[in-house]
């Protein structure tokens, strides 16, 4: 069968410290056939849409007791996309399909696991959503294209919409009148919960540092962490000194994965999609052209260069 070009992104070798550009090199050797093999359960696809993601900074480093995988230097990195159907020898899935899931960094892609990845329902809204606001959790067994090989996992900790809903609506349970206080309220949870807060009449406040959070927090305060992307590049984590105010002001402070909660989604879109075409959630993206714009794109997370949420576009259609 004739083979195409596939530009894929790779990360050369595990990484210590800050995530650098040189760390990754784009591959434009690699090539892909168009056609997948007779008899093949899996899908061919064009990738149009990936998420630059936080969490991928763990996985950049060789760990064994982190709740997602490590990436394999010398192979195509991976992460959340929205992807369009080429070939398929899945029956839920035809030619045309529109999906959302784990998919590599690369042109091209073969998902040996349809069942892992999501057919796209809501297709009146920007595609570019699925990789945020709209994104689902893959639960349990993913598939991991540059690997081709499957791999268990709690979750692939993208989904900003979900985590915004549950850490706000299930863990913090505001009420209409209470303040709000938000960290990174300009990334791609953050700038949801500010909305959620809005929506649901309660004083809303960004920011940074939980020190100065738990000196202002109100008595029976309630605090929900998803994650800590100041700590991620540093080899020892900062500490904090006033933890006392969790027992003077009998506050609440809970940490959750967000997969855990993958009954909720369903209640979830059923919330956050009549908003969405409502206009009463706008879902800011920074968006970026071009597969070889990844490296680049994902290092600037850790030094605040996104304003929202961070896609790199590799084709529209």
């Amino acid at each position: 069968m004739e083979e195409v070009s596939n530009k894929q992104v790779v990360l050369k070798d595990y990484v210590n410290g800050f995530p650098k550009e040189s760390d990754m090199l784009i591959n434009t050797s690699a090539t892909i056939s168009l056609n997948l093999p007779q008899g093949s359960n899996a899908l061919l696809v064009k990738n149009l849409y990936l998420s630059c993601d936080p969490y991928m900074r763990n996985r950049m480093t060789k760990t064994e007791d982190s709740y997602v995988p490590s990436f394999t230097p010398g192979s195509p990195m991976e992460g959340f996309g929205v992807a369009k159907v080429l070939d398929s020898g899945h029956a839920n899935f035809k030619k045309g399909d529109l999906f959302w899931g784990i998919t590599g960094w690369e042109e091209y892609s073969i998902i040996t696991a349809p069942e892992s990845v999501f057919k796209i329902e809501h297709t009146d809204v920007p595609l570019s959503y699925y990789t945020g606001i709209l994104d689902e959790m893959v639960n349990a067994c993913n598939f991991s294209p540059s690997k081709r090989e499957p791999f268990i996992s709690i979750q692939q900790s993208s989904m900003p919409g979900m985590t915004a809903y549950f850490g706000f609506y299930e863990i913090c349970a505001p009420k209409k009148g209470e303040c709000v206080f938000v960290s990174a309220a300009s990334g791609a949870v953050g700038q949801l919960v500010g909305q959620f807060a809005k929506l649901l009449g309660c004083y809303n406040v960004g920011g940074k540092m939980l020190e100065a959070v738990l000196l202002n927090m109100r008595l029976h305060g309630r605090i929900s962490v998803c994650g800590m992307i100041s700590q991620y590049n540093l080899e020892q984590g900062d500490g904090v000194r006033n933890l006392f105010c969790l027992v003077s002001k009998r506050l609440s402070m809970k940490g959750f994965i967000v997969a855990d909660h993958y009954h909720l989604y369903p209640k979830y879109m059923e919330m956050v999609i009549p908003l969405i075409k409502q206009g009463k959630i706008c879902y800011i993206e920074d968006i970026v052209e071009g597969l070889e714009s990844t490296p680049v794109t994902l290092v600037g997370l850790f030094s605040g260069r996104n304003v929202g949420k961070q896609v790199v576009v590799v084709a529209r259609e």
